[in-house]
């Protein structure tokens, strides 16, 4: 009986030394969601390693909870060795997201006094004792004679917390205009705007006056639909695609800029039996549609061109470093009041990618569709990838379709010289702004005006504070879609429209202005209806 039980427990411990040596030896590595991330996971492996023991200490000392110990459980080692291939993966997003702080903090430390440490947010660990209690738990378990490492000094503890400050443009935001759950708990006229893979949108009013949109992870989004599949874990299914809001928002927070969406706050509740879900809560846009972009005056046109320009040139050159966006599409822009905004973040990324200038094919090859492009490999890096994937995806999705189609005759050489060069890569985004500046100087000062020393055909009777009621017809682009409503920069120029027009016998120059100070005028087939109309005034065609 006694040797039975000898043999019992001696079988008992060789399990477990086998299982712990399985786990030793078949850990799975990380899979970088992105496409270039194979070249970078290996740059950071080593770095890596490291630091996940610290990063897993942001909150040791907490007491581990019942669900904790209860969500570690491992009935066997294939189901352990899939959770912690998940867990390596959430770790993974939460390197990443430690990296642009770091970046940040470093670059706020060279003296710019623009940024300011703002608040301590807990966005990693989620109040009061969070999921990090459960990789803490696994730590302690797999490194049994480690355990004293988690009782870290004060030193440490603090340099931890220093990772989790946000920086934020003093001069933009403070902690109390930064909104919460309280902002949130009784929102108005909620409507569902639409999904990715990740997340899911809605469009929602905050005090019957602040309108907003509400970002959330989609329960039933392919991320969590393909994790659940896999692994069976919904809170940590829900972990692994919380990080990618929390990467956005972390992104948001730390590159101001007029064309990158505003964050307003955000919010951490139980949801779906499902501790502390986040909810971003940013500025509301219009969803970007090529088709009706089309059909556009070109003036709006080129200023989405112009803000996308100012957009990639602060990417090319932000406080962390060159940022490319690596889903570029129209989807993942917005506009707010006419300026294009980028919305997506969290498949941006600031890495460039690592390369062996020996290697065959070139480790800096971008391919795209319609051609591809070798960089140069230059101290390991490929030199300015980031900023030309950009450049190239901005004239592949906008400056071919927007820029130059129904624009000022004047302009169109400089146009098409600006879409051949952003084509063939031969300018960079320095050059490609200093270039969609000039147009901008040109078409705002109404230098691109030919002929301007031509007299008019006819001659215009003048009628103050007059408008024509009806009496349209349509010219295309047109600001008016049943009428025929232009931008001009003077009277000579709407003169020269009407006169271009064959239906057009008179023309109302209103108070209104676009975003260069062009001024709209109504076009009309006649002025058999007159309407007093403060501030319009009226040009009728003499013997019309």
């Amino acid at each position: 009986m006694k040797r039975r039980k000898i043999m019992v427990a001696a079988g008992f411990c060789l399990s477990f030394f086998i299982g712990t040596l399985m786990n030793l030896l078949f850990i799975p590595g990380f899979e970088h969601h992105q496409n270039h991330g194979d070249r970078l996971r290996s740059h950071h492996h080593n770095r890596q390693q490291k630091r996940i023991a610290d990063n897993a200490q942001l909150h040791v000392g907490e007491p581990l909870t019942a669900a904790a110990v209860e969500a570690n459980s491992r009935p066997s080692s294939s189901d352990w060795r899939q959770q912690r291939e998940l867990q390596m993966q959430i770790r993974e997003r939460l390197e990443e997201v430690l990296r642009y702080r770091q970046r940040q903090a470093q670059w706020s430390a060279t003296g710019d006094d623009a940024f300011r440490p703002l608040e301590r947010r807990r966005l990693m660990d989620l109040e009061p004792a969070g999921y990090w209690e459960l990789n803490n738990a696994n730590d302690r378990r797999d490194n049994l004679d480690t355990e004293a490492q988690h009782k870290i000094s004060p030193a440490v503890s603090n340099a931890a917390k220093t990772r989790n400050v946000f920086w934020m443009k003093s001069d933009r935001f403070n902690s109390a205009q930064m909104l919460g759950c309280n902002s949130i708990d009784n929102v108005t006229n909620i409507q569902y705007l639409g999904s990715g893979y990740t997340k899911a949108v809605y469009k929602a009013t905050i005090n019957s006056s602040l309108s907003v949109a509400l970002k959330s992870v989609d329960f039933g989004g392919h991320d969590m639909e393909n994790c659940m599949k896999k692994y069976g874990s919904a809170e940590n299914c829900y972990r692994l695609a919380s990080f990618k809001i929390v990467k956005e928002m972390t992104l948001m927070e730390q590159l101001q800029h007029p064309n990158i969406l505003q964050l307003y706050g955000y919010c951490y509740q139980d949801s779906n039996d499902i501790r502390a879900t986040v909810t971003a809560i940013t500025e509301l846009g219009s969803p970007l549609e090529m088709i009706q972009l089309l059909q556009t005056p070109w003036e709006e046109r080129f200023r989405i061109c112009l803000s996308l320009v100012r957009l990639l040139h602060y990417l090319a050159h932000s406080p962390l470093g060159p940022v490319t966006l690596l889903d570029f599409r129209p989807r993942q822009f917005v506009l707010v009041g006419g300026e294009l905004k980028v919305t997506d973040l969290d498949d941006a990324s600031v890495e460039e990618t690592p390369c062996d200038p020996h290697a065959v094919p070139s480790d800096c090859l971008m391919e795209f569709p319609a051609r591809n492009f070798t960089l140069l490999c230059i101290r390991g890096r490929c030199q300015g990838i980031n900023e030309k994937r950009n450049l190239y995806n901005a004239y592949r999705f906008f400056f071919t379709y927007l820029l130059p189609h129904s624009a000022p005759p004047a302009l169109r050489p400089l146009l098409d010289k600006i879409v051949n060069s952003t084509g063939e890569l031969t300018w960079d985004i320095d050059e490609t702004q200093v270039h969609l500046e000039k147009v901008l100087h040109l078409y705002k000062n109404g230098l691109y005006l030919q002929n301007t020393s031509q007299t008019q055909a006819s001659e215009y009777k003048r009628l103050a504070d007059t408008s024509i009621s009806g009496e349209n017809y349509r010219c295309w682009p047109s600001y008016q879609h049943d009428g025929c409503t232009l931008s001009v920069f003077s009277l000579h120029e709407a003169i020269s429209v009407c006169e271009s027009h064959a239906q057009c016998r008179a023309f109302s120059i209103t108070n209104q202005t676009t975003w260069t100070g062009h001024q709209l005028v109504q076009f009309k087939t006649g002025f058999s209806h007159l309407s007093p109309s403060k501030g319009c005034v009226t040009y009728v065609r003499a013997g019309s």
